[in-house]
């Protein structure tokens, strides 16, 4: 009998540019592949994405992505090179661990920014992709990390004034573009002071429940540092390709998917899954109506999903 919750393989694995990722298996190797990617950028994995897929029925395979989590060199490592680190490389990244396990196609699952990494690699290779499953749907265009880090202060405006102070002077650089010279600068007390102010800022805007409690600006300075900085480097670029992925739809029209979104989620509005479901036939839109960026509603519409793809 097979089990989500033990590692049957796992391994470092060259990527090029001097990255080495990081990647674990699960569940059944002669089962039906299914890749979980996470988000962030920077999040890096937590076991319970294997929990949604039945061990006997699915190979789970999970990786983290360049410059997070068991992968090497770190983002804020003196060695690491962020020019390297792009969704094109993610991308490139995952296709050598699909030749590495010898997956001749996969289902992908992610989860918001994941979301974007996964639409960005269905339409990279719709050929290697059997199904696809968003939660908490994301394309990090330019116009979601302006909503985000500018816009989002008519909603929130007390909070964002402190998230605006703590970028410094206003100026006409871009907030997003204050924090990442401040996260990658010689500074070590300003990256610190910049990690926290992002964080804080990034736990406000994921849930409009006032009994949610904070999660990110409570994680060690490192993990802080780090999400700050790949977050910030990825979303002052657009997601390296955010604004195209509504335009390629048509590459992926005929993959079936479902796209899971709560409509209480301010940081990701309900209209960047709407949008992607108009353009994508082959796929069905679900509308949690009590969740936000995540929660107990979510889970269940994403275990429901994964039933669908596990015999098909």
């Amino acid at each position: 009998m097979f089990t989500s919750n033990e590692t049957v393989d796992s391994g470092m694995l060259s990527v090029g540019d001097a990255n080495t990722i990081y990647w674990e298996a699960a569940g059944n190797p002669d089962g039906k592949p299914a890749l979980y990617v996470h988000g962030g950028p920077g999040s890096g994995m937590r076991g319970g994405y294997r929990q949604h897929f039945d061990p006997e029925k699915f190979f789970i395979v999970g990786f983290e992505q360049r410059g997070c989590g068991r992968s090497r060199p770190l983002a804020t490592d003196s060695e690491a090179d962020l020019s390297t680190n792009t969704t094109q490389a993610l991308i490139a990244d995952m296709e050598v661990l699909r030749e590495h396990l010898q997956v001749r196609q996969w289902l992908l699952y992610g989860g918001s920014w994941g979301t974007t990494l996964t639409l960005a690699y269905a339409q990279a290779h719709p050929d290697r992709v059997s199904g696809i499953i968003l939660a908490a749907v994301t394309t990090t265009s330019g116009a979601e990390v302006s909503w985000i880090t500018e816009d989002m202060g008519k909603i929130f405006p007390r909070e964002w004034d402190a998230f605006r102070a703590a970028a410094g002077p206003a100026s006409d650089e871009r907030i997003i573009d204050a924090y990442h010279r401040m996260l990658t600068g010689p500074d070590a007390a300003a990256r610190e002071r910049a990690a926290l102010a992002w964080c804080t800022w990034e736990d406000v805007h994921m849930s409009l429940d006032p009994k949610a409690e904070p999660h990110l600006q409570l994680q060690p300075p490192e993990f802080r540092l780090l999400f700050a900085t790949l977050v910030t480097h990825y979303w002052r670029h657009a997601g390296f390709g955010g604004d195209d992925l509504l335009n390629r739809m048509d590459r992926i029209a005929s993959i079936p998917g479902v796209m899971i979104h709560g409509r209480l989620d301010v940081s990701s509005p309900l209209s960047t899954a709407w949008n992607l479901a108009q353009a994508w036939p082959a796929a069905e839109l679900v509308v949690v109506d009590q969740d936000g960026h995540g929660g107990s509603g979510m889970i269940d519409e994403v275990n429901r999903a994964v039933l669908r793809f596990a015999d098909g």
